[in-house]
């Protein structure tokens, strides 16, 4: 677990060079990476959310793609296209921007359902299907996906399916004045994104994804999780609860934040650290529950507070 730490330590350090004042938020990502989920970033425009994924996959050495979702955007813009060769008389294909190793899918909101959903397939298997034929994608697979709360003329909001695809959802939001000081003199001569290099290779990245799977969760933190997600079923401020998907990705993203702690088993902390982003985007309020300007967020938090947390022994 101390090579976790460290090489989740070099990517932050480097990703920092870049991002000032968020490393809560670079912490969520990388726990994401570990466990093979993707993320989905909401926030206003100009906050560094496509920064963000660049600096990620400079620091990571992968192959970064960017898609602009438009509402022109087709399927195959996505995907990739089998197109006929003249010279061998035959079909060949032609991989689209998907086949990358971290994926931008800019504005995500604004592509179409039909578009929306060819990202279905690659975020849930790792693969594309064209033709009836079906191709991988190269590990360690991330898609970082963005959409702007604020302007929702020309948009297509994604489905609660979709949504559930998600490992997180998270916003990175205003810097501090200090932070935002410190960033404007970083930027006076030249983008720091352009100085800053891989410190971890993509090997050492999925050898990481595997072992935090190795990681333990006790029983009792266990019982403590199923209990949390049975209570978001059974919440009067929430018309839909958190699905078994939600139980599998609270319980991945626990096994990742611990290895990053520098800790083989998982304890309470790190389960009350990371609920809020992994389960409030798959719950759905009850109007009346928005009528009252109650956040899902809210509700996440106010139903871990009344859950007896488990007394754990010193040696986890």
């Amino acid at each position: 677990m101390t090579d976790i730490t460290n090489i989740a330590k070099r990517i932050i350090d480097n990703v920092e060079l870049v991002i000032v004042g968020k490393r809560p938020q670079l912490i969520l990502s990388i726990v994401s990476w570990l466990c093979e989920g993707h993320i989905l970033l909401e926030d206003v425009p100009g906050v560094a959310k496509t920064i963000l994924a660049r600096a990620f996959a400079r620091s990571v050495g992968c192959k970064f793609k960017r898609i602009q979702c438009t509402p022109d955007l087709l399927p195959t813009d996505v995907t990739g296209a089998s197109i006929f060769n003249p010279k061998t008389t035959e079909f060949e294909f032609r991989p689209g921007p998907i086949f990358g190793q971290l994926i931008l899918a800019d504005e995500i909101n604004r592509a179409t359902p039909r578009t929306q959903a060819a990202l279905l397939e690659a975020m849930a298997e790792s693969r594309v299907t064209v033709d009836g034929v079906s191709h991988e994608l190269p590990p360690p697979f991330l898609v970082i996906a963005t959409q702007n709360p604020v302007d929702h003329e020309g948009t297509f909001p994604l489905p609660e399916a979709q949504l559930d695809r998600f490992l997180m959802k998270m916003q990175l939001g205003y810097p501090s004045m200090d932070d935002e000081l410190k960033m404007l003199e970083m930027l006076q001569h030249e983008h720091p994104l352009d100085r800053i290099s891989p410190v971890v290779s993509a090997e050492e990245l999925v050898a990481c994804q595997t072992a935090v799977r190795n990681v333990h969760v006790d029983s009792k933190v266990r019982q403590y999780l199923v209990e949390i997600i049975h209570a978001t079923r059974d919440c009067e401020d929430l018309g839909l609860g958190a699905s078994p998907r939600g139980s599998i990705a609270l319980f991945r993203t626990c096994q990742a934040l611990a290895a990053m702690r520098g800790r083989d088993y998982v304890q309470p902390d790190d389960l009350k650290f990371i609920v809020s982003p992994v389960l409030a985007h798959r719950v759905i309020l009850t109007p009346d529950a928005r009528l009252r300007k109650i956040t899902a967020e809210h509700v996440i938090n106010e139903i871990v507070a009344e859950i007896a947390v488990p007394t754990m022994a010193q040696n986890g």
